[in-house]
């Protein structure tokens, strides 16, 4: 999911690479940089940047369209007027359209439905309802990492548990809760489990 190249972060899906421009581990949040505006021909679903991922916590994704000719279409009620932004240009502000929350659009959805000539992506705090903080350039998107590398003999604690078996897990045979599968037979634990493995080493040898 995400892949070091030349340096540089990118979050690896179906559809392509995007640019991380950060990301914290702590909230397990990462965030997507994207240009300061796009053509609605470049344009990729949201949810196929984030399909399978749950939202994240504590940020909201938007969508501003601009230059939409068609927007008394029934999709549009979902957008609103863009409120003040200090980052667009004078002749933006008025032709601009936004979508608060990416999770009520469509999959489907597409800014050329709108007639729309161009789109940015942006996200803001969650709890920012009065925009103090503003919106920022970028997508978030929740991730998880395991906080440690799994430990392959907890498998040997598990019914029917193995140990050995094509040492994959080289446990020692208390660790098996009913019994361990091995070359040499089953052995109950308790038992001894070295020579079932003997013949394996002796192979390798």
């Amino acid at each position: 999911m995400i892949l070091c190249r030349s340096h540089k972060l990118y979050f690896r899906t179906s559809i392509g690479l995007f640019p991380i421009s950060q990301i914290d581990y702590t909230t397990k949040t990462l965030i997507i940089s994207h240009v300061p505006s796009s053509s609605s021909t470049h344009f990729v679903s949201p949810a196929l940047l984030s399909s399978g991922l749950p939202s994240p916590p504590n940020l909201t994704n938007s969508l501003l369209l601009f230059h939409c000719s068609n927007p008394t279409k029934p999709i549009s009620e979902s957008f609103q007027n863009c409120p003040k932004f200090e980052a667009l240009q004078e002749s933006q502000k008025p032709s601009c359209l936004i979508l608060e929350d990416l999770g009520d659009l469509k999959q489907s959805f597409h800014p050329n439905d709108l007639k729309c000539s161009n789109f940015i992506r942006v996200y803001r705090n969650s709890s920012d309802f009065g925009l103090r903080n503003g919106y920022k350039l970028g997508t978030s998107i929740s991730f998880d990492i395991p906080d440690h590398v799994p430990n392959p003999c907890k498998e040997c604690e598990k019914a029917d548990g193995h140990c050995g078996v094509g040492l994959r897990c080289l446990c020692h045979v208390v660790e098996c809760k009913d019994k361990v599968f091995s070359e040499g037979g089953i052995v109950r634990p308790g038992g001894k489990f070295l020579l079932s493995l003997l013949p394996v080493f002796v192979m390798i040898i």
